[in-house]
C-alpha cells in the first residue's frame, strides 16, 4: 500500500509518479486536484474537501486542518443528522483515516443495535400466489390475468425484517465490507452483521434511503442508523474496467461545518422564545424594482414573534497569520445585518487559536461579532463553546423578547 497523506489547506502538497488511469480515479472523487509535471509526474494538492480514497493499493488521505480529528468530524457529520449523536459511538484517532473509523465504528454500532434482536414489524407484501392470503387485489387480478383463477395477485400483512431501519443498516454494512482493504477483523465483524440481516433487501445505488421514524421500538438503532446514512451518502465503492477497487469517503468540510452550528445553535437557543432558522431567505434591495432581485440566503437567523433578532453566519476559514479573518466576510455580513435591520451579525469561524472580537462599521451603528470555534477540541467541548455562543447572542437581545 503507497499511502499519500495531505493537510487540507497544503498548498504544495505531493509529487508522484502514478499511471494515468490512477490518477483519473484519484480527481474523480473530488478529493484532489492533479496537476501533470514534467517528466509524467503528477503534483496532488487538495480540492476543499476531506476524506480518504483507496485506488488499487494507492491511498490518498486529506486530514482537516489543524489538530481536528477523524472523530470530530464524524462527530459533527452524526450531530448535524441527529443532536442526539453522542461522540463516544464514534472509533477514531489520529492514526486511523476516515475510511477505517467508518468501517469500525459501523461495525460497534451494528452489533450495539442487534444485540436485542433484528428489529421487526408489519409490512404490506405485494405478490402472486396459488393460494388465497389476506385479500386478492381484484383490479390487478383482472389487468394482468384477465379469465384465469391462478395465480392471484394478493396483498398481505406480514411480521418482517424487511423494514426500513434494516435496509439501510444492511446497505451500509454491505458496502463497507466490500473494502477488501479494511482490516480482517473489522469485515468479519461486518460480515456477521450482513448475516444477522439475512433477506432484508438493500438500497441501490443511486436509490433514495428509505425513510424511517424514530420510536420506541427501534431506539437501539437510532445511532446506528445516523452513521449508516452518513456511510451511504458521503462513501462509495465500486472498481475500474481493470477490476481495480476504488472505495472513498469525501465530505465538504465547509457544508459539515455550515450544517454542524445550525443545528447545534437551534439546540442551543431551544429555551429562547421565538424559532431558529437555516437558509433564511432575504432581498438586499426594496422591492417591486425593475432590477431582478439580490437575494440571500442567510446561514443563521432567530427570529422573536416573526421578526428577525439575531443572525450568524458560519465560515470554515482560518485566520491568517496576523490573526486576521477575509475583508469579504464582512462584507457579507454588513449586507445580511441591513437587509434584516439588526444591529449586530455574529461570524462563527472554524478556528482554534483565534480571539472572539466585535467590529463597529464606519458611518453606522453595526457591531460584528468574529467567534471562533475550536474544532481540535472533544465533541463535548465543542458543544460547550456553541452554548457559550448562544448565552452571548441572547444577553445581546432585548428585553422583551
Amino acid at each position: 500500500m503507497r499511502t499519500f497523506v495531505l493537510d487540507e489547506l497544503a498548498s504544495e502538497g505531493h509529487v508522484v509518479r502514478l499511471p494515468s488511469d490512477v490518477i483519473a480515479a484519484l480527481v474523480a472523487t473530488q478529493l484532489i486536484d492533479a496537476r501533470p509535471k514534467i517528466g509524467g509526474s503528477y503534483q496532488l494538492l487538495p480540492r476543499g474537501n476531506v476524506g480518504a480514497v483507496r485506488v488499487g493499493d494507492v491511498q490518498v488521505e486529506v486530514r482537516p486542518k489543524g489538530k481536528v480529528g477523524v472523530a470530530q468530524v464524524l462527530f459533527l457529520l452524526g450531530y448535524a443528522r441527529d443532536p442526539g449523536f453522542r461522540p463516544d459511538e464514534i472509533v477514531g484517532t489520529h492514526d486511523k483515516n476516515l475510511l477505517e473509523a467508518l468501517a469500525e465504528s459501523l461495525a460497534r454500532l451494528a452489533r450495539r443495535a442487534l444485540a436485542g434482536g433484528v428489529h421487526r414489524a408489519y409490512v404490506s407484501i405485494d405478490e402472486s400466489a396459488r393460494t388465497v392470503r389476506g385479500r386478492i387485489r381484484i383490479g390487478d387480478q383482472i389487468s394482468r390475468r384477465p379469465g384465469t383463477l391462478v395465480p392471484l395477485e394478493v396483498t398481505y400483512d406480514d411480521y418482517s425484517p424487511d423494514v426500513a431501519e434494516n435496509q439501510i443498516l444492511r446497505s451500509a454494512v454491505r458496502q463497507m465490507g466490500r473494502l477488501s482493504l479494511l482490516d480482517a477483523r473489522v469485515r468479519g465483524e461486518l460480515a456477521v452483521v450482513d448475516a444477522a440481516l439475512d433477506g432484508v433487501r438493500t438500497v441501490g445505488r443511486g436509490q433514495p434511503l428509505p425513510r424511517w421514524t424514530k420510536t420506541r421500538l427501534n431506539t437501539r438503532y437510532h445511532h446506528a442508523l445516523r452513521l449508516a446514512e452518513i456511510v451511504l451518502q458521503h462513501n462509495s465503492v465500486s472498481t475500474t474496467a481493470g477490476n481495480v477497487e476504488i472505495a472513498s469517503f469525501v465530505v465538504p468540510m465547509w457544508k459539515v461545518f455550515e450544517d454542524f452550528v445550525g443545528v447545534a445553535l437551534r439546540e442551543s437557543l431551544r429555551s429562547t422564545s421565538g424559532e431558529t432558522r437555516e437558509q433564511y431567505p432575504v432581498n438586499l434591495d426594496v422591492r417591486p424594482s425593475s432590477l431582478p432581485a439580490v437575494h440571500m440566503d442567510v446561514d443563521i437567523v432567530h427570529l422573536y414573534r416573526d421578526r428577525p433578532v439575531i443572525v450568524a453566519d458560519a465560515k470554515y476559514k482560518a485566520a491568517s497569520a496576523g490573526g486576521r479573518y477575509p475583508n469579504a466576510d464582512k462584507y457579507q455580513m454588513l449586507a445580511y445585518c441591513t437587509a434584516l435591520g439588526l444591529r449586530r451579525g455574529w461570524l462563527i469561524y472554524a478556528q482554534g487559536n483565534g480571539a472572539a472580537g466585535v467590529r463597529t462599521i464606519v458611518n453606522t451603528d453595526i457591531e460584528i461579532v468574529e467567534w471562533p470555534i475550536d474544532l481540535a477540541a472533544s465533541p463535548s467541548e465543542i458543544l460547550s463553546q456553541i452554548d457559550e455562543l448562544a448565552g452571548h447572542m441572547v444577553a445581546e437581545l432585548p428585553e422583551r423578547v
